[in-house]
């Protein structure tokens, strides 16, 4: 008769603990794995530095952060508001002329309608300038028309004043279709680079409001 060799049950017993501890650790660093290597949601973003100061990179949740924290102007934001209280003004003496020129219903009705959205928008950039303690005009010198997007020349604006009837209409429409792609073009820009929530709120609203008016003019050419 044979003596069949007993394996220890403490022994059996020892290797099932050692293969449960093993598989704990496997599941620690994999949950550890996993916790490092979560990628950072959204890309960086660089924010200029004050005068003086080096620009920040700073991840997307800060930089919304900061933007909710803090919406305090930049130069963008009250150029653009300086900038756009003169492009409305020339786009209201420009409506002005049409009751008394134009032939078509139509572009006098349209030059109402922009001159009742245009005068309010004007009072509200004037009244954040004051908000904020900002003059109208830089050191009492205004912007040169020239650079600012889609404003008519003085002698396309005399051509203007001197027609009349269809003439009139088509020479209205032609200018305020360029200069209402001008105020989008300068509200684009500020929401890019202005820093204020009230201003990016007014620039939406240009973008909105002109582009209606423009398909409208479009419409009526």
């Amino acid at each position: 008769m044979h003596n069949r060799r007993r394996v220890p049950r403490l022994s059996v017993v020892t290797a099932g603990l050692t293969a449960l501890a093993v598989l704990g650790l496997v599941g620690c660093d994999s949950d550890a794995d996993d916790t490092r290597s979560a990628p950072a949601t959204g890309p960086s973003v660089i924010a200029p530095g004050a005068p003086g100061e080096e620009n920040r990179t700073l991840s997307a949740e800060e930089a919304q952060q900061q933007r909710t924290e803090d919406d305090s102007p930049n130069s963008a934001d009250v150029s653009y508001a300086r900038m756009m209280i003169q492009h409305h003004a020339q786009a209201l003496d420009m409506t002005a002329l049409a009751p008394g020129r134009a032939e078509s219903v139509k572009v006098v009705k349209l030059a109402e309608r922009i001159a009742a959205a245009q005068k309010p928008e004007i009072g509200a950039m004037r009244g954040w300038l004051r908000t904020h303690g900002k003059p109208e005009q830089e050191s009492g010198h205004g912007h040169d028309h020239a650079t600012m997007p889609g404003m008519a020349t003085e002698a396309q604006l005399k051509q203007l004043r001197a027609a009349e009837g269809k003439a009139f209409d088509q020479l209205f429409l032609t200018l305020m279709i360029t200069h209402h792609q001008g105020a989008i073009t300068m509200a684009t820009d500020v929401k890019g680079e202005g820093n204020n929530i009230q201003i990016e709120e007014m620039a939406d609203d240009v973008v909105a409001q002109q582009t209606s008016e423009i398909n409208r003019m479009r419409d009526l050419l």
